[in-house]
């Protein structure tokens, strides 16, 4: 005879008429505990967040921040310092930009090749590196900014890279008021995969510095990327062969 769990307390869902969860749920605590013991698992985070929006509103508030303090405590510890809020409210895009590589259709920011996005097992994300994808006077700003991710043989397209980064404190930071001052366009169509808002190119606004294909050893004419009003940054680039990749370097 099988035994059936005990629940002490469960808490009938208040957000949505049509959730299916109608014997309620288990407390907050309790699947804290959980997940904390599932190591913060973000698949299981986003399987969970489809379940119902109580489950979806737990997600963004407590697990997403969970996972972002277990996977990035430096880079977090940061980014929220001196005052910044740049990650509140943006947990769950914070997490995603950690772990998923967005790709590109055909037709959309990097519209000439299709690759699919995915998740990336590890990643490392650096403010020196940050550095070289600002222009010499923007470069008081922080910005984080991860290894490229490598698609290679993508036919004419060659060795592609995708980057992404975060910003801290891009509401005052020196390359949103140039992008103002400018007067950079928004991309009329495209938002960010992360966080759904509003595009502005680095590449036509001519906010990107040699410095960056140098660090990320790819062309000098094949490299663009975009950043978006929340301060997510990402890319793509065309690799350079390993030997003309390690003499880039050495000229940065």
């Amino acid at each position: 005879m099988s035994k059936k769990m005990i629940l002490t307390k469960q808490y009938r869902c208040i957000h949505s008429a049509s959730c299916q969860c109608t014997k309620g749920h288990l407390s907050e605590d309790m699947i804290f505990l959980v997940f904390h013991n599932l190591n913060w698992n973000p698949k299981l985070i986003a399987t969970l967040s489809c379940v119902c929006k109580w489950f979806d509103d737990l997600a963004k508030r407590v697990l997403w921040k969970e996972f972002c303090r277990t996977r990035a405590p430096k880079m977090l510890c940061d980014l929220q310092s001196n005052g910044s809020h740049i990650v509140d409210g943006n947990w769950r895009a914070l997490g995603k930009l950690l772990i998923y590589c967005s790709g590109c259709t055909k037709g959309g920011l990097f519209n000439s090749i299709q690759i699919p996005g995915h998740f990336v097992y590890q990643t490392r994300f650096s403010r020196t590196s940050g550095k070289s994808f600002l222009l010499p006077q923007c470069r008081t700003d922080v910005l984080y900014v991860c290894d490229p991710c490598e698609h290679l043989d993508q036919g004419e397209e060659g060795d592609v890279g995708f980057f992404r980064g975060i910003f801290k404190s891009f509401a005052t930071s020196k390359v949103r008021k140039m992008l103002i001052n400018k007067g950079a366009k928004l991309h009329p169509t495209e938002v960010c995969p992360y966080c759904k808002a509003k595009l502005w190119s680095m590449l036509q606004a001519k906010m990107i510095p040699q410095s960056a294909s140098c660090r990320l050893g790819s062309y000098d004419d094949c490299i663009e990327y975009y950043v978006c009003l929340n301060g997510h940054m990402l890319g793509i680039c065309t690799l350079l062969p390993l030997s003309d990749s390690e003499e880039a370097s050495e000229l940065e």
